[in-house]
């Protein structure tokens, strides 16, 4: 038999119908929706006369839109209101689990979702929303739809894609202190550019990426798209079992030894081809900060803008118009800069071991006078166990304050915007232009730079906090 890759193991079960020469039908195992990219689609089942075929594998929550602050109140910006009620009455049409404000379960989709032990190796998951490749940490093949596609799996529970190239990027070596999952994603970015992932699915293998938390591996996967990638992945192994095991959803008793058995076998065969591999030093990798408007323009906290000069003449036009959004200069130092925000949470890096290692560094510190930070957990179980453990008290004592669950500061579609020509080191995953409010400059990093940037005011390395 032909040596597979995972991404091919897992494809080519759930493929219904192959067009020739075309795209290929897809069964879908989980549909995650939220109130954003989901009512459209739920107007086009109306307008058809259809129902939502398998309601039992759809799991909705609201996040996007939703204020972290009163969430007991009625929220006060009338769409946002409305996109939430919507998907309430959508979901009780549908007869499809919804975990509302003040739900126990509420949180980000892309949070709940692993924390339930809904996602699971070897299945198939879509959402309307670009960073569901953050599923792809549990060995599963997720990604990102639009409305239209919605629509599409809600009616069939399929949809019609055509399938990606495979990547592989291996990272190998022992990581130096103070770099995270988050450095090695931005590293990785920073290295194939944002359109270097473009047609492809990646998975993430080598020594130094086996050792990562399942929460490390979630932020890595979650940030194939900012390389361009359709998705991300990570061959399940015992860190994964250990961490899906005993969760609300997951396989129990029998079923669990019957999947567990199947999940052991999710991984690439020795001698499988990919069409593209990339392979890295975790030596080379410090803690990383971006310093323009795409993910892409990321480096060394401890080395310099790049000059003009080095970057291609194709590029230089848009390169200097980057920096001049962020009033930066070529040549510049990014640590010791003064910044005005920080925000800790997202998809990407709002989970409890984000908390406790910002918690860490902060303990027994102050936030600097003119730092306003935002700490939002991904999830209520989250927050609830950021209570638990002792991780609120340290950080209120520190001068931060713990918001409510919701995507937040990440994108400016809701009330935690930050303001016009202020700076935010950001945990997200995005430093568009306007991405976090319009004007707004942000400067991507880890939890632990953020953390440490807190302290002093300024740009940070974190192994300069003792």
């Amino acid at each position: 038999m032909e040596p597979k890759t995972l991404f091919d193991k897992i494809w080519d079960k759930h493929v219904v119908h192959s067009v020739d020469g075309g795209p290929q039908v897809l069964y879908i195992d989980k549909h995650f929706i939220h109130e954003v990219t989901s009512p459209v689609a739920f107007l086009g089942l109306e307008k058809r006369g259809l129902k939502v075929s398998r309601p039992d594998k759809t799991i909705a929550t609201p996040d996007h839109n939703v204020p972290t602050i009163n969430q007991d109140m009625p929220i006060r910006d009338v769409l946002s209101r409305q996109q939430v009620d919507q998907l309430s009455k959508n979901c009780e049409t549908h007869g499809i689990d919804l975990y509302g404000l003040n739900h126990q379960w509420h949180g980000i989709v892309h949070v709940i979702g692993p924390e339930l032990g809904i996602t699971q190796p070897g299945m198939t998951i879509v959402c309307g929303d670009s960073h569901t490749s953050t599923h792809g940490a549990f060995g599963a093949v997720a990604f990102g739809i639009g409305t239209s596609e919605i629509e599409m799996v809600l009616a069939t529970q399929c949809i019609l894609q055509p399938k990606p190239k495979k990547m592989r990027i291996s990272i190998d070596g022992v990581l130096k202190k103070g770099v995270t999952s988050k450095d090695i994603i931005l590293y990785i970015i920073s290295k194939i550019g944002t359109a270097g992932g473009t047609g492809y699915f990646i998975e993430y293998a080598g020594s130094a990426i086996e050792t990562l938390s399942m929460e490390a591996r979630m932020t890595i996967c979650n940030m194939s798209i900012e390389s361009g990638a359709r998705g991300g992945m990570i061959a399940p192994d015992e860190t994964t079992f250990e961490y899906i095991k005993g969760r609300q959803f997951s396989p129990m008793g029998e079923d669990w030894d019957q999947k567990l058995a199947y999940w052991r076998t999710l991984k690439t065969d020795e001698g499988a081809v990919f069409d593209l591999e990339y392979n890295f030093k975790a030596e080379d990798i410090g803690p990383m900060v971006t310093f323009g408007t795409n993910p892409g323009m990321g480096l060394d906290i401890t080395k310099p803008i790049p000059e003009v000069k080095d970057i291609p003449s194709a590029s230089q036009e848009t390169y200097l118009k980057s920096l001049g959004y962020m009033d930066f200069n070529p040549g510049e130092s990014m640590n010791g800069k003064s910044v005005d925000y920080i925000f800790v949470g997202s998809c990407t890096n709002g989970r409890i071991e984000d908390l406790r290692e910002v918690a860490q560094l902060v303990k027994g510190k102050k936030k600097a006078d003119n730092i306003t930070a935002w700490i939002v957990p991904g999830s209520k179980q989250v927050e609830q166990q950021a209570y638990e453990e002792g991780l609120v008290d340290i950080l209120e004592e520190a001068g931060f304050k713990l918001r409510q669950p919701g995507c937040s500061a990440c994108l400016a579609m809701n009330d935690d915007k930050i303001p016009a020509g202020k700076y935010a080191v950001s945990t997200s995953n995005r430093n568009f232009e306007g991405r976090q409010g319009p004007g707004a400059r942000t400067i991507l990093a880890s939890p632990l730079t953020a953390a440490a940037t807190a302290i002093t005011g300024k740009i940070t390395d974190p192994r300069d906090i003792t």
